[in-house]
């Protein structure tokens, strides 16, 4: 394969309900204690840090078990899927 060619990549359903439900729970548990979750989870996407995830509500250990790129794609699907972008036949 050279550097032309595009990589497929497909993630599961139950990967993606999993990962889901990981950010939803650390969401909540940032919220909870006061802090802006937005900001947090994206310090730790870019950092790799788990510091920026509260340990409340074990969110730091969930957070943990889901590689980064996953929290990434789901948001990115989300995103996508919210703004109206993805179309039939759209293989996310």
């Amino acid at each position: 394969m050279g550097l032309q060619d595009t990589q497929f990549f497909k993630v599961e359903q139950d990967s993606e309900d999993r990962v889901k439900k990981v950010l939803e729970q650390v969401y909540e548990a940032l919220r909870e204690k006061g802090y802006n979750p937005v900001n947090q989870i994206v310090g730790y996407i870019m950092s790799g840090d788990p510091t920026y995830i509260t340990s409340h509500n074990n969110a730091r250990s969930l957070i943990m078990k889901v590689e980064r790129d996953e929290l990434v794609e789901e948001m990115l699907l989300s995103y996508i899927e919210a703004n109206g972008w993805s179309e039939e036949g759209d293989n996310f």
